[in-house]
């Protein structure tokens, strides 16, 4: 087969098996939210966008702007996912490119093949979140990082990292890791000089968003310093999520590694995948000792490292040094083995239960016992999540705590009355449906809002709880207003009206 051609394949084939696993169950069915508010943000005007930005989400600015003009081709849940699934596509095809490059086609074959059945690429290509374009924004980097090591353009290189840095910011750390691979390549100072220049021209250029993030730094308070549990974890997950998996792929990582340093100035496969896997992580929990930085979807770009230096490892296998054609198909089959291997972990992830919420199944249970009319509380103010992504399950309700709506307020959840003024509109109510978070219904925890706090307070102590239906961790519950010492019971209040069917 001619070198064009075995290129063109190593490269096109891990992009279509990525594109076929992303799309596969797409239509989940039901929004989790984070991907909600996506949805109900980026179907705002810009005005609205750009207002609700200087207070809270400025690190997902660019992405919801760029998911309003595609949300404005058709608002649904499969187009909300779509670019995501191309994004995925991208950093698949990427990596082979990556591998094709800095060693032989087989080994960008393998290595995007290994990247398009990762459980950890394919959760987040169906995701309506920025993460799966950071990472094609990443990897197309680290492309042209390469081919600047070798004659390339420089500005080339730090148009696209900025780029995913306004993205999401903590896409910088792609920096520190292509600085190690620098060094390992025993690169000259005109080569440090060159990278210098556009690494700080993609820094300062994302200095206003690094500023505007970290007066809504507030926002990552819930989180936690990372643990050795946690860096386990992410081995698992970049290297293989079942143990017959990732000890075959930790061993081929490790032979991968023989091959850090290559010639002085020439970069090697292992030289930039180590770094592209390792540094950002490591940095970021490094940082979240301190300060709790650290998720994994995060630095879901540094997955692109994996399974390069996986395949780099296997290319070095004395079975595999051949370079008859055989050697190629035979690392193929073993990425079927591990889809093989994965496929129930795959399959699971395309069910709603396998996210943190269902914000469809919450508005299917509201639909069902909400009626015109009806007063409605959500606790805390962000379960109102649940009916700005499914406004016709709500249709008709009185929300009682809710001042100004949320486009108009600037706000992802809308402005609340407050303490005073929540108190009056509860007193004169018999009964009040309330969706809220079970945590906070079990005391597990406690809001520190005072509106939150008064939520709670005038509901555990003048209602008791009638009925419920419960979605994962939110609830939608009945509470009735206490009997008065003395008296049989409270009247009960007329019925509602049934509500209309929907067209």
């Amino acid at each position: 087969m001619p070198a064009r051609v075995r290129r063109a394949a190593a490269v096109c084939v891990p992009a279509l098996v990525m594109l076929a696993l992303g799309c596969w169950g797409l239509d989940r069915g039901g929004m989790w939210r984070d991907e909600a508010v996506t949805f109900q943000v980026a179907r705002r005007t810009v005005p609205q966008i750009w207002r609700l930005l200087h207070d809270v989400d400025a690190v997902h600015g660019l992405y919801y702007l760029l998911m309003h003009a595609v949300l404005a081709v058709h608002p649904g849940e499969v187009v909300l996912r779509l670019p995501s699934v191309c994004g995925a596509a991208v950093t698949a095809c990427l990596v082979a490119a990556l591998g094709a490059r800095l060693a032989r086609p087989r080994v960008g074959l393998w290595a995007g093949l290994l990247y398009a059945v990762s459980p950890m690429a394919g959760h987040y290509a169906q995701e309506g979140r920025s993460y799966a374009l950071v990472a094609a924004g990443a990897t197309a980097a680290t492309l042209l990082f390469v081919r600047a090591l070798r004659g390339g353009s420089w500005w080339a290189y730090g148009t696209v990292v900025a780029l995913t840095c306004w993205l999401h910011e903590l896409a910088l750390l792609l920096l520190p890791a292509h600085a190690v691979s620098l060094a390992l390549t025993r690169v000259g100072p005109r080569v440090w000089r060159g990278w210098g220049c556009a690494a700080a021209v993609a820094g300062l250029g994302l200095l206003p968003l690094v500023l505007a993030s970290r007066a809504q730094s507030a926002q990552v308070a819930w989180l936690r310093p990372p643990t050795r549990a946690t860096a386990q974890g992410l081995l698992r997950t970049c290297l293989g999520p079942t143990d017959g998996v990732l000890w075959v792929c930790l061993g081929l990582a490790l032979v991968g590694l023989l091959g850090l340093a290559g010639r002085r100035g020439e970069p090697t496969c292992a030289g930039v995948a180590a770094p592209l896997a390792v540094v950002p992580p490591v940095a970021l929990m490094l940082v979240s000792q301190l300060s709790p930085l650290y998720v994994d979807r995060y630095v879901l770009y540094a997955l692109s490292g994996a399974p390069l230096l996986v395949a780099a490892g296997a290319d070095r296998l004395p079975a595999l040094r051949t370079r008859a054609p055989h050697a190629a198909l035979a690392g193929a089959v073993a990425v079927l083995l591990v889809l093989t291997h994965q496929f129930p972990l795959l399959r699971a992830d395309r069910d709603p239960a396998h996210r943190p919420d269902d914000l469809a199944a919450v508005a299917r249970a509201a639909d069902r016992k909400l009626r015109p009319g009806d007063p409605v509380l959500f606790l805390p103010a962000r379960t109102r999540n649940a009916a700005l992504t499914y406004p016709a399950a709500f249709r008709g309700v009185r929300d009682l705590a809710l001042a100004e709506s949320a486009a108009e307020s600037g706000t992802l959840y809308g402005r609340e009355a407050g303490p005073l003024s929540l108190r009056h509109r509860m007193a004169r109510l018999e009964r009040v449906w309330v969706v809220a978070d079970r945590d906070l219904l079990a005391g597990r925890w406690t809001p520190g809002s005072p509106v939150e706090r008064t939520k709670s307070a005038v509901l555990a102590g003048e209602f008791t709880p009638a009925e419920e239906s419960v979605q994962g961790e939110v609830a939608v519950r009945l509470y009735v207003r206490r009997a008065l010492p003395g008296l049989s019971g409270a009247p009960e209040p007329p019925s509602a009206p049934p509500r209309p069917a929907r067209r």
